[in-house]
C-alpha cells in the first residue's frame, strides 16, 4: 500500500493459540467439564449415602416447597425461609452500605481523628470471626441494649460486611481521576455536591463487580444466624431435618435454592454493568 510515497508492508498475522488452549476455551468443552464435575459430586454423594444404608425420600421434598390444602395453595417451609433470608440480607446490606460509606468517607477525609477511627474500626472488625461477632452482639450486647435475636443478627451482618464494603467504596472513589475533583472545585461545588453529582455516580461502574461478590457473600453468611435460631432458610432446613431425618434431600434442596438466588443476582448485576459501562 502506498501512502504519500511511503510503501508499507502487511503485518504478520497473529499466531493462533495452542490447540489445547482453544480446546479448553470452547463453550461446549467448558459445559462438558462442568457437567462431569457436578455428576461426580452427585455420584459421590449417592454412593456415600448408599454405603450408609440411607433411605432416599425425594418424593417428600415437594411438600416443603408448596402444598394444596383445603384452604387452597400454600407455600412450604423452604420458600418461607427463603423470603426471610432475603429480607434479612437486604436489611443488613442496606445498613452495611450506609456504615461502609461513612467509614470510607472518614478514611478519605484527611482528618487525623476520622482516619484513625476508620482504620481502628476496619482492623477490629476484619480480625473478629463472624461467629464470634454474632455471639458478642447476642449474648453480650443483647442483654445490655435489649437486642432481640433478629436485631442482633442484622447488626452482626451489617457491621461485619460494612468493613468489607467500605474498602470497595474507597477503592471505587479513588479510581476517579483527580481532574474530576479539580473540575468540580473550579465551578464552585462543595465536597458534598462533588460526591453526590460527580464522584459517586462515576464510581458505580468500578464498584458493581466487587459489590456483587459482597452481596453474594452476605447472603451466604446469613446462614450463620441459624445458630441463634433466627427464622431463615437454613433454620427452616434444620427444623425439617429434625422432624423427617431427610438430611441429604433437604440440604441439597437448600443448596440449590441458594445457588439459584445468587445466579439470578449475578445475572441482574451483569445487566447493570452493561448499563453503566463506558467506552474506553
Amino acid at each position: 500500500m502506498t501512502d504519500l510515497g511511503i510503501t508499507r508492508g502487511k503485518g504478520q498475522p497473529l499466531p493462533k493459540p495452542p490447540f489445547y488452549k482453544r480446546f479448553f476455551d470452547s463453550t461446549l468443552v467448558s459445559i462438558a467439564i462442568y457437567a462431569v464435575v457436578i455428576g461426580l459430586i452427585a455420584y459421590g454423594s449417592y454412593a456415600g449415602a448408599q454405603g450408609m444404608g440411607y433411605n432416599w425420600q425425594w418424593y417428600r421434598v415437594p411438600q416443603f416447597l408448596y402444598r394444596n390444602t383445603e384452604i387452597g395453595f400454600e407455600w412450604g417451609e423452604i420458600p418461607i425461609g427463603l423470603v426471610a433470608t432475603i429480607k434479612l440480607s437486604v436489611t443488613s446490606f442496606l445498613l452495611a452500605t450506609a456504615i461502609g460509606l461513612l467509614v470510607a468517607l472518614l478514611r478519605l477525609s484527611g482528618l487525623v481523628v476520622g482516619s484513625a477511627v476508620a482504620v481502628a474500626f476496619l482492623e477490629l472488625i476484619r480480625n473478629i470471626p463472624l461467629l464470634v461477632l454474632l455471639y458478642l452482639f447476642y449474648y453480650v450486647l443483647g442483654p445490655i441494649f435489649s437486642f432481640d435475636r433478629y436485631t442482633a443478627s442484622i447488626l452482626t451482618l451489617a457491621i461485619f460486611h460494612s468493613a468489607l464494603i467500605s474498602e470497595i467504596l474507597r477503592a471505587g472513589i479513588n479510581a476517579i481521576p483527580t481532574g474530576q475533583w479539580e473540575a468540580a472545585k473550579s465551578i464552585g461545588m462543595t465536597p458534598y455536591q462533588t460526591y453526590k453529582y460527580i464522584i459517586l455516580p462515576q464510581s458505580v461502574r468500578f464498584m458493581l463487580p466487587p459489590m456483587t461478590g459482597e452481596v453474594v457473600h452476605l447472603i451466604k453468611s446469613s446462614a450463620i444466624v441459624s445458630v441463634i435460631a433466627v427464622a431463615e432458610l437454613t433454620t427452616f432446613g434444620r427444623n425439617i431435618i429434625s422432624d423427617t431425618y431427610m438430611s441429604f434431600e433437604i440440604w441439597f434442596t437448600i443448596a440449590l435454592v441458594y445457588l439459584v438466588v445468587t445466579l439470578i443476582l449475578s445475572i441482574g448485576v451483569s445487566h447493570l454493568e452493561k448499563k453503566y459501562a463506558v467506552d474506553q
